[in-house]
């Protein structure tokens, strides 16, 4: 009990643990808004304003996040083949005009900039978004065949530490597979606002996908120890 507390609180000092923990109560509310809309109409409209109070708030808490892709981009690898590295400044690139934007957006819903702007606003993030993700998930998908390649070699030619090798790089594909996990499901919500359609803007796909992308977040970020 005491080795969860730790860790709990460990993970909500990172602000990645932070928006995850604050992701999940936003798309939580948005799939009990939906819910409860027709039956419930007070606590559609509790769970609606804490649904739009989680988005504000997690756009306020990310400020200056856009400066991670250039973080990024400085501390990739050098032995990354050229193939990686142009996708990881796609990835990356798509990721920065994402938050940069998204930090106009905020500032304009919140009435500190012309709300008109919202909506143009709300499309460039979301389609630098769309971007990104599009690039992080072909470079996943490349290093988990990587990984599965490497799993086999080292299956037939290592002994002695083959358990403990063979644990490290399962334990990478996993946390990759949490990483294609979280941005497929926010390349279907980026969708959602960028091209409006029924199947996208569904409050269960929505809200599901919301809770996928968190909840392989929070798995990503929990301390193993």
């Amino acid at each position: 009990m005491n080795d969860t507390v730790d860790r709990l609180v460990v993970f909500l000092a990172k602000r990645d643990g932070i928006d995850k923990l604050v992701k999940t109560f936003q798309y939580v509310s948005k799939l009990v808004h939906w819910h409860v809309e027709s039956t419930h109409p007070g606590i559609a409209l509790r769970a609606r304003n804490w649904e739009v109070a989680s988005g504000l708030s997690r756009k306020a808490f990310r400020t200056g996040r856009f400066l991670t892709g250039f973080n990024a981009l400085r501390r990739s690898p050098g032995g990354a083949s050229p193939g990686m590295r142009i996708l990881a400044v796609l990835a990356n690139a798509g990721e920065m005009v994402y938050f940069f934007f998204d930090h106009l957006l905020w500032l304009s819903r919140i009435g500190t900039l012309d709300g008109k702007l919202a909506k143009r606003m709300s499309f460039v993030s979301a389609f630098g978004e769309a971007f990104g993700y599009v690039f992080f998930i072909v470079g996943d998908i490349i290093l988990l065949e990587e990984g599965i390649r490497e799993e086999r070699k080292v299956m037939e030619t290592e002994e002695g530490t083959i358990k403990e090798r063979v644990g490290k790089i399962r334990g990478e594909r996993v946390m990759r597979a949490m990483g294609m996990a979280a941005n497929l499901a926010d390349l279907v919500i980026a969708i959602a606002d960028i091209e409006p359609n029924p199947v996208c803007n569904h409050p269960v796909t929505l809200g599901i996908s919301g809770l996928v992308s968190a909840w392989a977040g929070w798995y990503r970020n929990w301390p193993s120890s």
